[in-house]
């Protein structure tokens, strides 16, 4: 028997799609999905505001890695072998989702699904709209007069040669543009009982080449939370996520629209040791670290931190502190951030993570040993 989100998923994709052969494609792939997960496994939603909520650890896979059918199958057998990972966040550039004005491409990520959904594990993707390698971000139609060229190029400080890019999201047209691509999104996965979440990009903007107006910088942050304010009206039963970082000086509005909004709450680091990160409000400087609000709004909306490749090396950004191990990483992230979820790169250390993930403080309890309660701020939560 098919679940309601089952159900749902199929009317909407015969609905709302033309072209038959992608209807035929669509179905086949979710029948696929549903033929091989255990009956049983996705139980209906008690009514049709529920939002999907499966807490506990997930793998971070990133690049090209994404589409690598030898490099997933070893993933996909260390998912198999491992309980406490219900399943990966993948990661695309806007500009792979993209090919022209709104024309999308979401094979990679039909494929991925249906692949995870046959394993009983679930996915969660993450738009990026900064690139930390130079790399452009933007579909080719936005690098035009209309949209002021789309994005902008970022730096490390004291520098001019190009370290990345980011949106130029004070414009409303390249706003409106990424408005659409969750739409486009949210009608195609929202009600897949294995599409998880939908995630947004660190709040930091980077060190602009060409310094930003006050008004632009002002009308970044304002669209960013806009652009999540439709993401929550087009996921209504999924998870909606926002890495937060920097900076210090906007948190405190960011970080309460967001919770007004329903939507998660990430960092794009786990550093147990960065004082920016962790800063104390003070008389002085009542701009508290983003690490401050994981327990000021723990229980409200959901708690979802990320582990990065420099986290497994050092406590500090700057490397100043020591190397922590996985099982110190962990409690940081589940005691100090209250993580209901907790996402993974799977990096050189992942031999490590998947024997802390495999001892029975993890294996055996609900979420991964992560906290499972249904956040305040849903409606209710579907298992």
């Amino acid at each position: 028997m098919q679940t309601l989100l089952e159900r749902n998923f199929r009317k909407s994709i015969t609905n709302k799609q033309n072209d038959q052969a992608y209807i035929l494609l669509a179905a086949l792939l979710l029948c696929i999905g549903v033929i091989l997960i255990p009956l049983g496994a996705v139980a209906a939603p008690s009514d049709s505001t529920a939002i999907k909520w499966h807490p506990g650890h997930y793998y971070i896979i990133k690049g090209s890695r994404k589409n690598n059918t030898t490099y997933l199958s070893q993933v996909y057998s260390e998912l198999d072998a491992t309980p406490a990972l219900n399943g990966m966040m993948i990661r695309y550039f806007w500009a792979d989702l993209e090919d022209s004005k709104g024309v999308y491409d979401f094979s990679s990520i039909d494929e991925r699904l249906a692949e995870l959904a046959a394993r009983g594990k679930r996915l969660v993707i993450q738009v990026q709209t900064k690139s930390f390698n130079g790399r452009q971000v933007v579909p080719n139609y936005l690098k035009t007069a209309e949209y002021e060229g789309g994005e902008f190029t970022i730096s490390d400080f004291g520098s001019t040669v190009v370290g990345g890019r980011n949106i130029k999201l004070w414009n409303f047209q390249v706003r409106d543009r990424l408005i659409a691509l969750f739409k486009a999104m949210g009608e195609r996965y929202n009600l897949h009982p294995y599409f998880e979440g939908i995630s947004m990009i660190e709040s930091a903007m980077g060190n602009p080449i060409e310094p930003l107006t006050s008004y632009q910088v002002s009308e970044f942050y304002n669209n960013k939370i806009i652009v999540h304010q439709k993401m929550r009206l087009f996921f209504p039963n999924t998870m909606t996520i926002q890495e937060v970082n920097y900076p210090r000086s906007i948190l405190a509005s960011f970080v309460s629209s967001l919770k007004d909004a329903g939507a998660a709450l990430s960092s794009p680091d786990t550093f147990i040791e960065e004082e920016g990160l962790l800063y104390p409000a003070t008389k002085y400087d009542p701009n508290k670290g983003i690490y401050n609000y994981y327990s000021d709004f723990s229980g409200v909306i959901p708690m979802v931190p990320t582990i990065m490749p420099k986290n497994y090396e050092n406590t500090k950004g700057d490397g100043t502190g020591y190397v922590p191990t996985i099982s110190q990483i962990l409690a940081f992230a589940r005691n100090t951030l209250n993580a209901n979820y907790v996402f993974w790169t799977r990096e050189e250390h992942y031999e490590q993570v998947l024997e802390v993930l495999n001892m029975n403080a993890q294996k055996n309890a609900s979420a991964g040993g992560l906290n499972p309660t249904c956040p305040s701020a849903y409606p209710s939560c579907a298992d």
